[in-house]
């Protein structure tokens, strides 16, 4: 059986969060909403995007959180822009960082240097539709269950260990963009959730089970 660390301890106060965006920012919103209580037990230091003019790092700002950019684009290879966001993530000493829709796989660089502490949220019920469609695929494939999946990153697309997981059902005269709705407003719940058991009870990593507490 492979072990991985405990992270966090129960009681732990204003745990640090890094959050990643490429678009709107409703995850990391709802975040920030979360850190504003104090029994929540963490605070956003920073929102890193990889794009320039995305509404995430505006809502950054006016929470006062300082946010960064780092565009593939700007860098020789990929490897060398992984290296990079390895190294802004980590100047800012992050107990957890949380993929709140950021579209780009990060290398191994990045999840060796943050083993088990690099979060996603992805739109099914994981293994099931992994990718950029998933609400797409539920409908086509006929499921009755849809949801959201978060976990743990690894090396794969949408692979890692699970964290969470919760269900909405599919109805019948569901389009991909209502139920991509809906899936969005339980996606948002389940994060907030999550994070805040992870950051006030710890968590840790047997095999492929996350155990929270």
């Amino acid at each position: 059986m492979t072990t991985a660390p405990i992270h966090g301890s129960a009681g732990a106060a204003d745990a640090r969060l890094v959050v990643l965006v490429s678009g709107s920012g409703s995850n990391l919103q709802a975040l920030l909403d979360a850190c504003a209580d104090p029994a929540y037990g963490a605070r956003v230091v920073a929102v890193g995007a990889d794009r320039n003019g995305t509404f995430g790092a505006e809502r950054a700002a006016k929470a006062g959180v300082p946010a960064f950019v780092h565009r593939v684009k700007d860098y020789p290879t990929r490897d060398a822009w992984d290296e990079a966001l390895t190294r802004t993530v980590a100047s800012y000493a992050p107990d957890l960082i949380v993929s709140a829709g950021f579209l780009k796989l990060c290398g191994p660089r990045f999840l060796g240097a943050f083993p088990g502490r690099y979060i996603n949220t992805h739109n099914s019920l994981l293994p099931a539709f992994p990718g950029m469609n998933g609400p797409g695929e539920a409908l086509a494939a006929g499921v009755k269950l849809a949801g959201a999946t978060l976990f743990i990153c690894d090396s794969g697309v949408d692979t890692g260990p699970i964290v969470a997981q919760c269900a909405v059902p599919v109805e019948d005269d569901d389009t991909v963009e209502t139920l991509t709705e809906r899936i969005k407003e339980a996606e948002r719940a389940q994060l907030v959730t999550a994070v805040g058991r992870m950051v006030r009870d710890g968590w840790k990593v047997e095999d492929r089970r996350v155990r929270l507490g």
